[in-house]
This record gives structure tokens, C-alpha cells and sequence, in this order.
């Protein structure tokens, strides 16, 4: 029989083997994590616009958020007060979920499904998000009493739909997005692109000129008369504009909004890219497109 001694000296053997061999293991592993960049898994979120509200977030299509801040800042022509705007946002919600459809009931036609037959305009007016929001608004403020009518009631006394009452539906999410884009503390609007498009607007020229000339006729204030004397009653006129913007950034390919200690900048959104940033220095009042 093998002494004792020898049968201590193979399982040392053994053990030494085993360490020798995790050691291997260990200093392996530490090389790897320390010299090559960990892989991105991470994948890119598909494009779209993201608001935040007072009690979460909701996520839009680009084409929804850009009729929603375009019906929104008509309001703002008119001197309307945030509730004008959560009256529009549940019509437009019921009549066409914010897309400007060029097709409806009977003759029926975009943001609003309103009828040429019914001395709305021209089909080709209502397609205009301005003139459809201008002809809402000024119908709206025709309602004796509207503000203090249920949100689903005022919005039925324009449209004179057959389902009155589904507008009501979308009151709670209607008010909250009126809420964000008026201007509501804590709230904002923001959107993110396709890695190419996100380039190409960070590399390509803005048509700042056109941007600004849009924003004057949305909201009938001139942007380059920030910061206005008295705000307007429906809500922070400058950060209206600024979110007009950052929905509209592919149109007229903006690179980055700043209004006031806040910047936005076109992205993809990976890492929370498409998020706001706080500015060192501040645009004191003014639109800053670029």
C-alpha cells in the first residue's frame, strides 16, 4: 500500500494543479474587463416624442406630437386659457387620435373631422392644422358659458357629433397634456430620432428662418419679441414655443432648442440623450434655434 505520505503529496499536487488553473481563470477575466469596452446591448428606442406629465409619462407618435403642440399654440393666438386647449386636445383625441387624416365620415376631414358641407372651409383649409385649430377655437369661445361647461359637454356644442359624450373619455389624459405643454411645473416635451436622421440634423443647416416664421403664425406672436411684458392666459408663451420646436426639429432640421436654462438637442435618445439640460448660462427670456 502507498504510504500516507505519498497520498498527502498527490492530492497537494492536485490542489496546487487546481489553483494554478483558476488563477489562469481569475486573470483572464480581470484582463478582459479592463482592456475591451463592455458590448451596448442597449437598443436604440424607436423614434418618437415623450411628454411628461404631472402624474407620469405618455408617449406620442412625432406626427401626433406635432399636431398636438400646433392645435396647443393656436390657443395662444386667440389669449385662450389652458382649459380652450384641454377642450381641443379631447376633440381632437375622439375625431382623429391627432392625425391630420385627409378622410372621415360622409365628407369629414382632418384634425377635427370638420365638414366642408358644413361651411367649415375648404378641404383643403381644414387640412392645415392652423386654420382647423383658428376655426375651433373661434367656434368654441361663440358657446355662452363654455369654461364652466364639463370638457365633453363644450366639445360637444362645436362639433354636434352623434356620440357627444365620448369625448369625455379623454378628459383626464387631455388635461394633463395641456398641463405639459402650457407650461405645468415639472413637465415637458421631448422627442428623439432614428440614428441617421439625428445626425444628419446635428450635421446638417437649420431653417431657423422658417422654424420662426411658422411659430409667429401658430401662435401669432413673432418669436423674436421674447421675453413678452405679461405672459398670455394660457400658459408660459416662450416654453410653448420651445416644444413647438423640438416637435418640429426634423421639418425644419433644428439641431437643439434653448429657452431660458434649458437646452434640447436632437438624438436618438439612447442613454437618455433626449432628455432636457440645464444651460451654465441661461437665453434670458429669448428662442434660441439652431
Amino acid at each position: 500500500m502507498p504510504s500516507k505520505r505519498r497520498k498527502f503529496s498527490a492530492f497537494a499536487k492536485i490542489l496546487l494543479i487546481l489553483t494554478f488553473v483558476c488563477s489562469l481563470f481569475v486573470a483572464g477575466a480581470y484582463y478582459v474587463l479592463t482592456t475591451f469596452e463592455p458590448l451596448n446591448t442597449q437598443e436604440a428606442p424607436e423614434p418618437g416624442c415623450r411628454l411628461t406629465l404631472s402624474d407620469g409619462t405618455y408617449e406620442l407618435e412625432a406626427d401626433q406630437a406635432v399636431n398636438m403642440t400646433t392645435v396647443g399654440g393656436v390657443a395662444y393666438s386667440r389669449d385662450l386659457p389652458e382649459e380652450a386647449v384641454t377642450v381641443a386636445y379631447a376633440t381632437v383625441w375622439q375625431e382623429s387620435r391627432f392625425y391630420n387624416i385627409g378622410y372621415g365620415d360622409r365628407d369629414s376631414v382632418g384634425l377635427f373631422q370638420q365638414r366642408p358641407s358644413q361651411e367649415w372651409g375648404d378641404p383643403e383649409e381644414i387640412m392645415d392644422p392652423v386654420f382647423a385649430s383658428r376655426s375651433f377655437y373661434d367656434a368654441l369661445i361663440e358657446v355662452d358659458g363654455w369654461e364652466d361647461m364639463p370638457v365633453y359637454e363644450a366639445a360637444q356644442q362645436v362639433q354636434r357629433s352623434a356620440h357627444g359624450f365620448a369625448y369625455d373619455q379623454h378628459e383626464t389624459l387631455s388635461r394633463r397634456m395641456a398641463e405639459a405643454f402650457t407650461g405645468g411645473e415639472g413637465t415637458d416635451v421631448t422627442c428623439w430620432f432614428d440614428a441617421e436622421t439625428a445626425e444628419a440634423l446635428r450635421e446638417g443647416e437649420a431653417d431657423t428662418a422658417g422654424a420662426e416664421e411658422e411659430i409667429a403664425r401658430v401662435f401669432g406672436t413673432d418669436p423674436a419679441v421674447l421675453p413678452v411684458d405679461s405672459e398670455p392666459r394660457t400658459g408660459d408663451l416662450g416654453r410653448a414655443m420651445a416644444q413647438w420646436a423640438v416637435t418640429h426639429a426634423e421639418e425644419y432640421g433644428l439641431s437643439s432648442v434653448s429657452y431660458e436654462n434649458l437646452r434640447w438637442r436632437a438624438s436618438d435618445g439612447m442613454n437618455g440623450a433626449e432628455q432636457w439640460t440645464e444651460l451654465e448660462e441661461g437665453t434670458d427670456g429669448r428662442l434660441v434655434l439652431r
